[in-house]
């Protein structure tokens, strides 16, 4: 949280820094802001730069980097200067998400297609560091990470799996208090029997909520396991009675 703090500081005194003490003598380019973000899927990335429009009032333009490099020599490096030259104009806050394929560790140039991608996605890092603006970039494998990309950002966030408490409170904040929740619904139990992740537990109580609005009433402890229950099996996970653990008396109901 301090650092998503620090970052929006950084832009809201940046006419102090740069143009009042001069800093921008010292950086002919590179005065914009480059953030890095790093963890698993669902620990609330995407969430995180959407905090950071918020607090500063901008615009979040959101970029599927896989979207981006082309097959066919040239489309690549001409689909990146239309992301910049778009973004220069609206003044917004570059957020590039699943952006592995440009931290994936350099290639060794054995092929014409190989060095092509290493020169494509020095192209992009190039441009994110002489953008004036924010630029965001997101991955879900930190550990495909050349090193050397890491010093080129001047912020870097390592966002983990929520422990016990975090998922508690997870679970609290999602539900909206309008929602009818029945008295059987422990959510310290369900934080402490199941390791989601944030987005899993949003989708699991969306879900449930549904699952109860049909019926027209409150959301249940059934409902949520149901929710679980397939919220699992989309991950190619199997919800059996051991994994209740101390709800296993429910597991025929679900």
């Amino acid at each position: 949280k301090q650092i998503l703090k620090d970052i929006c500081n950084c832009v809201k005194n940046r006419h102090i820094v740069m143009n009042e003490w001069n800093f921008a003598s010292k950086l002919p380019y590179g005065a914009g802001l480059t953030v890095l973000f790093a963890g698993p899927p669902g620990t609330g990335k995407t969430m995180a730069a959407q905090v950071i429009a918020n607090e500063l009032a901008m615009e979040l333009y959101k970029i599927d980097v896989s979207q981006i490099f082309d097959k066919y020599v040239g489309e690549t490096e001409k689909n990146i200067r239309q992301i910049f030259e778009q973004a220069r104009k609206s003044n917004s806050i570059l957020f590039f998400d699943e952006a592995d394929a440009i931290f994936n560790k350099r290639i060794e140039a054995s092929s014409s297609n190989d060095r092509f991608a290493n020169i494509e996605s020095s192209m992009l890092l190039q441009c994110v560091e002489e953008y004036s603006g924010i630029s965001i970039l997101a991955t879900n494998n930190f550990n495909v990470m050349d090193p050397a990309f890491i010093r080129r950002f001047k912020y870097y966030i390592l966002f983990r799996e929520p422990d016990e408490n975090v998922r508690y409170e997870i679970w609290k904040t999602v539900i909206p208090k309008e929602a009818p929740v029945s008295e059987d619904v422990d959510l310290k139990l369900l934080a402490r029997q199941f390791e989601f992740t944030g987005a899993v537990i949003k989708n699991v109580v969306l879900h449930a909520a549904y699952l109860a609005a049909e019926k027209r009433q409150a959301i249940s402890m059934i409902d949520i396991l149901v929710a679980i229950k397939r919220e699992m099996f989309k991950n190619n996970l199997i919800l059996t009675k051991e994994k209740l653990g101390s709800l296993g008396y429910l597991f025929e109901d679900i």
